[in-house]
């Protein structure tokens, strides 16, 4: 019996760590991914974006990125926060048309971006590791595909360079995507708040008509009341002198 109930928990220990393995996602290495953050930004405008790159390997350590900026869609101005451990270096090409920043026509843009890990710095198993850029003015574009390469130290490449899926279902190596919503028209007119109607003429005539004939009334009854006051204080003074 106590071997049975042995061979029982063991069975039930192997089912619930599969159990476990389907449901975190981790029989498989492409459970994470390089992407960027914030995954928006606006048209036109200027944006810090932060390219997370988590290490997949277990053995191996992420030590180089290469991150390949949309031909389609050129940006004038990048530039890169300094990573400790890691050096940056930046590649450009030709545009054409030119890129207008802040009235000077640009005919280069960045093109590529490669950091290279120094020392012990390289992303470890089980680490991640974030590389911020800032760029603009951003093109009038509905997304920004860029793609990713992530080296690791045992050679082995980590190609994140599918374009999104037309059904809105993940590919196997997704590259980052950043989406761009439109900037709000220059002078759009804000909704207004509701102003408080102006009482009309016929309304302020009436109003004081109102207040005059109350007033008047008041007056009459004032004069009333002081009338028969008197008669009541006159009545008073005669009773006393008829008894006597």
């Amino acid at each position: 019996m106590t071997r049975f109930r042995r061979t029982a928990t063991a069975a039930a220990a192997l089912a619930v760590t599969a159990a476990a393995t389907a449901v975190l996602g981790f029989a498989g290495p492409a459970s994470a991914h390089v992407t960027v953050n914030p995954k928006e930004a606006t048209q036109g405008g200027y944006a810090r974006v932060a390219f997370r790159v988590p290490n997949e390997s277990d053995t191996a350590s992420t030590n180089k990125l290469e991150v390949v900026l949309p031909e389609n869609a050129p940006v004038g101005s990048v530039s890169t926060m300094p990573v400790p451990g890691w050096t940056v270096a930046t590649e450009k090409r030709k545009v054409d048309p030119p890129i207008e920043v802040h009235g000077s026509q640009l005919t280069e843009a960045v093109s590529k971006i490669t950091w290279t890990a120094t020392g012990d710095a390289a992303v470890k198993p089980g680490q991640f590791q974030e590389f911020p850029v800032s760029m603009g003015p951003l093109p009038k574009v509905d997304t920004m595909v860029f793609k990713v390469l992530q080296t690791y130290s045992d050679g082995n490449i980590s190609r994140w360079i599918d374009d999104p899926a037309p059904g809105g279902e993940e590919p196997e190596h997704p590259a980052p995507v950043l989406t761009l919503a439109a900037a709000a028209p220059e002078g759009a007119a804000t909704t207004p708040t509701a102003a408080v109607a102006a009482p009309d003429d016929d309304d302020d005539d009436e109003g004081n008509g109102l207040a005059v004939g109350l007033g008047v009334a008041g007056l009459v009854a004032g004069l009333a009341g002081l009338v028969l006051g008197g008669l009541a204080f006159t009545r008073t003074r005669r009773e006393p002198l008829a008894k006597a």
